[in-house]
């Protein structure tokens, strides 16, 4: 299937390492024009330099200013990603903890997407899609600040979709469930050191729970977003898809 996004603009936050790169690696195969990030700019130079027309560029999310090093130019495909919070219970937590991850999962996400809109508004075209958890859909447990960040920028994206869709301008979130990612295994070590279990054991364990009976891959998760972000999905917008092989048992 032909995407219709070749020379497309795609900006993909936090690019240099798990989901975000498989996103790009996806993005760059359709023939969109990348603009690989992530706070080691040499490290996105380097994936760029492995990509057709891509760029790499050093972007700390965390920085207001980064606005204007993503933002440079039309962009017509915005994918919103970021590093996850630590794991806690929501009755462990301090104000500063949920402020951090508010900034971290939402104002720092809002802000490229206030820059990046009206251009796409302007011409017609543009696709808004942030990775977002399977939190979202069932909140997870030991994962309170990531629940609470996510869900709020849920309700933003699902408000501005309903809000920009006669602008020709898709906005959704892509869920990943247990997919094989460094951000997975580290939350597979810290269940591990709590309940004094191998890692082998917690993945095992985690695995049976998903009906497909493994980890996805990224480039599973890769392909999902790239099609969420192609011409032939023009008429999917507001919506949260998950990719979890069926591990969330709800519609």
């Amino acid at each position: 299937m032909d995407l219709g996004i070749e020379n497309r603009t795609a900006v993909v936050c936090a690019s240099t390492g798990g989901l975000g790169r498989a996103v790009a690696e996806a993005l760059a195969a359709e023939g969109a024009r990348v603009v690989v990030s992530g706070r080691r700019g040499d490290l996105a130079r380097d994936i760029a330099a492995t990509l057709p027309g891509a760029t790499g560029v050093a972007a700390d999310l965390s920085d207001p200013q980064v606005v204007r090093t993503l933002i440079d130019g039309p962009v017509d495909i915005l994918v919103l990603n970021g590093p996850g919070p630590k794991p806690g219970r929501a009755a462990d937590l301090g104000e500063d903890d949920f402020a951090s991850a508010f900034d971290s999962l939402f104002r720092n996400q809002q802000r490229l997407v206030e820059a990046a809109l009206p251009g796409m508004r302007e011409r017609g075209w543009g696709r808004i899609l942030a990775i977002g958890s399977s939190g979202v859909a069932a909140p997870l447990a030991g994962l309170a600040l990531s629940n609470m960040g996510r869900a709020a920028l849920a309700g933003y994206l699902k408000t501005l979709a309903g809000e920009v869709a006669a602008d020709g301008v898709t906005v959704n979130m892509l869920l990943p469930g247990r997919i094989a990612t460094d951000r997975v295994a580290a939350l597979d070590q810290a269940v591990a050191t709590r309940q004094g279990r191998t890692v082998e054991e917690v993945a095992t364990a985690a695995q049976a729970a998903i009906p497909v009976g493994r980890y996805g891959t990224p480039a599973e998760f890769g392909a999902a977003a790239a099609f969420l972000c192609g011409a032939s999905a023009s008429y999917i917008t507001g919506t949260a898809v998950r990719c979890d092989g069926g591990l969330v048992q709800s519609l």
